[in-house]
């Protein structure tokens, strides 16, 4: 636990590093162009295919007694844009992750591995390629679940622990596998994801209940249509600040463990 804590600590005053403030502004301006084409072109045929099935299948009796009965009545009037935006969050995370693994997690590794492991060998062990595929591949996975659980929001506190184990997973997936790449061979990554699974998966957690509030403003914007671009903008910025951060402690974390394994190895092959 203290080596998680170290490397929060390490990670947070990071953060604030003018390089890795400027970091964020390529990867958000990238997603925000990507979102603004997608919500312009997407946004309300989306909303039209949904709102003709919940006409088509009395959807809207359904889910109104069922928001009624759990004392939610003042959505029943903005349910289908609910339901949209809860279907989109999980393709604005993988924006997100893409963009920060393409463009931001390489430059932290070095960032991290310049200041603090200078002397640490670089194996190479990961490539862009991987980096995209783990992430795509993660995310699969990810919104599959997601819309399996799409139904636990008519209970907030069931929501915000299923959001948060899901994070955890996909963070933990993504994160090593990005911050690993330079300086890990293949099978050293295999081996720190072995022995450091728990602890791991608990960063990822932790990192996952901060990623339930850009999720809460963007959801904020079926509240105030008016203001919808700028919360969804704001989500999307908040997004690139938590991903650059949970890389930052990945990164820490991972490189010092995989240092330590290193000196376990050579200290095993003088023995």
């Amino acid at each position: 636990m203290g080596a998680v804590l170290r490397s929060w600590g390490l990670a947070f005053g990071t953060q604030w590093h003018p390089r890795l403030l400027a970091m964020s502004v390529l990867p958000f301006l990238l997603a925000l162009a990507v979102w603004a084409v997608l919500l312009y072109f997407g946004l309300q045929p989306l909303i039209d295919y949904l709102h003709a099935l919940f006409t088509e299948y009395d959807g809207f009796a359904r889910s109104g007694s069922l928001l009624t009965a759990l004392g939610l009545a003042t959505l029943k009037t903005v349910v289908v844009p609910l339901i949209a935006m809860l279907a989109l969050l999980p393709l604005m995370i993988l924006t997100a992750l893409v963009f920060i693994g393409v463009v931001a997690m390489p430059l932290i590794g070095r960032h991290v591995g310049r200041r603090r492991y200078p002397e640490l060998e670089q194996r190479k062990g990961g490539s862009l390629l991987g980096s995209i595929g783990t992430a795509l591949g993660g995310m699969l996975v990810f919104m599959g679940l997601w819309l399996l659980t799409l139904p636990l929001y008519a209970f907030p506190p069931l929501a915000v622990i299923t959001q948060a184990l899901l994070w955890g997973w996909l963070t933990m997936r993504v994160m090593v596998y990005d911050a690993l790449a330079d300086y890990a061979s293949a099978e050293e990554r295999r081996q720190i994801l072995q022995q450091h699974r728990g602890r791991l998966l608990l960063i990822g957690v932790i990192s996952g209940v901060a990623g339930a509030l850009p999720g809460a403003l963007w959801l904020g914007g079926v509240m105030a249509v008016v203001l919808f671009p700028f919360l969804a903008a704001a989500s999307i910025w908040l997004y690139v600040l938590i991903f650059i951060f949970t890389g930052l402690w990945f990164a820490y974390y991972c490189l010092e463990a995989l240092a330590q394994l290193r000196a376990a190895a050579t200290i095993e092959n003088a023995g």
